[in-house]
């Protein structure tokens, strides 16, 4: 007895070092599985022909599950009727059923993009495609190329690239209504795209970067790019097509009566010059003034004496298109004179001290205006109403490092009701030269006067634009140190700004061209840059 008690303590001892050794030599589960999943086999067999079955049955060697499906599955030709795609869980069995009646002699491909992934570690079977034809043989030829954006440095993927076949059947407006016989989609940033299984003939071939991936033109949301000529297929060649924003066809929209002496007529596309006349009877002391909207695309029509009747009509020309619209009057009230700042704070030397009116600013008292500099002094200044803009404009030379008190007696700004300004006083300083880089810059190779040369911001902000008919040297002045672009925009057009395309005119946009780097602009710092052109 008195031995077993001896061995008592060595047995309690020995359980506590097992634990011990327990808690240490926990298993860590071992390396994270990278693989993804395998195809065991399919129902049908992938690439038959003479199919006729209504469901698909695709086996995996582990559990899958689908993620982002929609984004990434593609279709082509596409079907009226979207198959029934399952599991939403998980599953080692991916199974399509086929609800819409297959065309002849067609070959079909479903591709899955990266939406078919592991249940545990979500590693991507990636662009796997499902092929199949109706006929006795899987079409086999393919187009390839690039998608660029018109305006922008890279084009936003994905961008769904179509061809539609080019028969009796096929009209320009078939882009807007009627689904493409192949779709693609540029796989990621480098925006190239590959259609495959492609019968022989001929295609036009279209991009889209769509809002609403019914693969359908929408002028209003999407963006479209097109080649002018006709792809005829078997062909080695490679395309490249630059997609753009067209302007809408121009129409004019309801106006709205916005306050007692305020209409707001809105209008779609682009109005080369907008005249609005009143068909109604108005008083003879009728007068009115328009200004555009720096936003959105309205026209403000602002008019004296209040108008007392339920309605007027108005006619609205456009060159040579007319409208009559109706106007339903409201009681409200009028507007104010409120005066905001629209250039103040910090003012980089090339640009304006600004403030903008709520309604039309027809004058400034410059007596009514005062402006000093931190030592007290008086600063001359001129004044000038920008009418496009509604802005009221403050000129005056200013110094390195100085800052400027500017007050504006009452009576100082009046507008179109004779309404005057109260007293008003803002704060504009300078800094100092050495904070600001310089870009020096010589461009050679130019095909074609005129040019427009954009110093673009990396939200894609323009900061400055310098046009050029001829060559010579240029320099971007005060920038603010960050990062930048340059880009050249051909005006063949000579209009001063960059136009864009049509695709019922078969019109590219005019070619933008960028600086190949990202240019890294620091404070003090002059950046000599040479822009050569291919």
């Amino acid at each position: 007895m008195k031995r077993r008690l001896y061995f008592i303590p060595f047995i309690f001892i020995g359980i506590l070092l097992m634990a011990n050794c327990a808690k240490k030599g926990r298993p860590s589960g071992g390396p994270r599985d990278t693989i993804p999943p395998i195809i065991v086999r399919s129902v049908p067999e992938n690439f038959t022909t003479n199919f006729g079955e209504t469901e698909i049955r695709i086996f995996f060697d582990e559990y899958i599950k689908l993620k982002d499906l929609g984004e990434n599955l593609i279709i082509s030709p596409p079907m009226k009727y979207a198959p029934i795609i399952t599991p939403l869980n998980t599953s080692k069995m991916l199974r399509i059923r086929i609800l819409d009646t297959l065309a002849e002699n067609t070959t079909y491909s479903i591709n899955f993009g990266k939406s078919i992934v592991d249940n545990n570690e979500e590693n991507e079977f990636e662009f796997f495609k499902y092929v199949f034809s109706t006929g006795n043989y899987i079409d086999s030829l393919k187009v390839t190329g690039a998608v660029r954006d018109a305006k922008l440095r890279t084009a936003e993927f994905p961008v769904t690239v179509m061809l539609y076949e080019v028969n009796e059947s096929f009209k320009d407006s078939t882009i807007y209504s009627e689904k493409p016989m192949y779709i693609t989609a540029t796989r990621d940033s480098s925006n190239t795209f590959e259609i495959t299984n492609v019968k022989e003939g001929k295609y036009i071939l279209i991009a889209l970067k769509e809002k609403s991936n019914d693969y359908t033109f929408q002028p209003k949301t999407d963006k479209i790019g097109f080649l002018n000529e006709q792809i005829t297929l078997p062909t080695d060649s490679t395309y490249n097509v630059t997609i753009f924003k067209e302007i809408p066809e121009y129409k004019v929209t309801r106006p709205s009566h916005l306050s007692k002496y305020h209409i707001v007529f809105g209008y779609e596309g682009d109005p080369k010059n907008l005249e609005i006349t009143p068909l109604s009877e108005l008083p003879n002391d009728f007068v009115s003034t328009t200004l555009r909207d720096m936003e959105r695309d309205s026209l403000h029509y602002w008019f004296r004496p209040e108008i007392t009747a339920d309605s007027l009509l108005f006619q609205v020309r456009n060159e040579e298109q007319l409208d009559t619209v109706e106007v339903r009057m409201k009681n409200l009230f009028a507007d104010s004179l409120i005066v905001q700042g629209y250039k103040l704070g910090t003012i980089i030397p090339r640009d304006t001290m600004s403030l903008k009116t709520t309604t039309p600013l027809v004058s400034i008292d410059n007596e009514m205006i005062g402006i000093m500099d931190k030592d007290s002094l008086n600063i001359p200044f001129t004044t000038r109403v920008h009418p496009e803009n509604n802005l009221a404009q403050i000129l005056f030379d200013r110094t390195e490092e100085q800052r400027y008190k500017v007050d504006l007696l009452p009576g100082a700004l009046t507008d179109f009701y004779t309404n005057v300004s109260d007293s008003l006083s803002y704060s504009v300083e300078s800094k100092s030269n050495s904070d600001y880089g310089t870009i020096p810059l010589t461009i050679d190779n130019v095909k074609a006067y005129p040019i427009i040369v954009e110093l673009v911001s990396e939200k894609n902000i323009v900061m400055d634009s310098v046009m050029m008919t001829e060559s010579a040297p240029m320099s971007f002045d005060y920038i603010i140190p960050g990062n930048y672009y340059i880009r050249i925009i051909f005006d063949s057009n000579s209009n001063g700004r960059w136009d864009t395309g049509s695709f019922l005119e078969r019109l590219q946009p005019e070619e933008i061209v960028y600086y190949p780097n990202k240019i890294e602009v620091r404070a003090n710092w002059t950046l000599n840059t040479n822009f050569i052109l291919d």
